[in-house]
């Protein structure tokens, strides 16, 4: 199916519209509203509390990036370690199903992760800033 293999770059933009999209409406009521709520959340997790900073950051503004394609590995990275914190340290214990179970931030997780080794693809600035001569593999 050599026809679907064309499609890839635009599978990843899709991967990257939606993920961004929803890191952003998850960050945005952080970054524009009451961040003391996250930092309490945060500091119960074992991590200082500004870090609530950075992980309202990571949603927002790295979803902004997501969408973009620009700097995708790094953000991919960035969420992935987040979601992983909120699988094991907050929905974990629910269950993977219902209530605050952790279905829902595995599957970010694992968008964001596959974006580490993917990257943005060539529909994304990270290929037009930093160009796609490496090969195919060289996203």
């Amino acid at each position: 199916m050599a026809y679907l293999d064309r499609l890839q770059p635009l599978a990843l933009l899709v991967l990257r519209i939606v993920l961004g999209a929803i890191m952003i409406a998850h960050g945005h009521h952080k970054v524009f509203g009451d961040l003391s709520q996250h930092m309490q959340t945060v500091g119960r997790l074992g991590f200082p509390p500004w870090f609530a900073y950075l992980s309202a950051g990571t949603e927002f503004f790295g979803g902004i990036l997501l969408i973009a394609g620009l700097l995708t590995r790094l953000v991919g990275a960035a969420m992935t370690f987040e979601m992983t914190v909120a699988v094991m340290g907050i929905h974990l214990k629910n269950g993977l199903m219902g209530n605050g179970g952790y279905e829902f931030p595995l599957a970010l997780a694992t968008m964001a992760f596959a974006l580490i080794f993917y990257g943005g693809g060539p529909l994304a600035l990270d290929a037009v800033i930093w160009g796609r001569g490496r090969g195919k593999k060289g996203r």
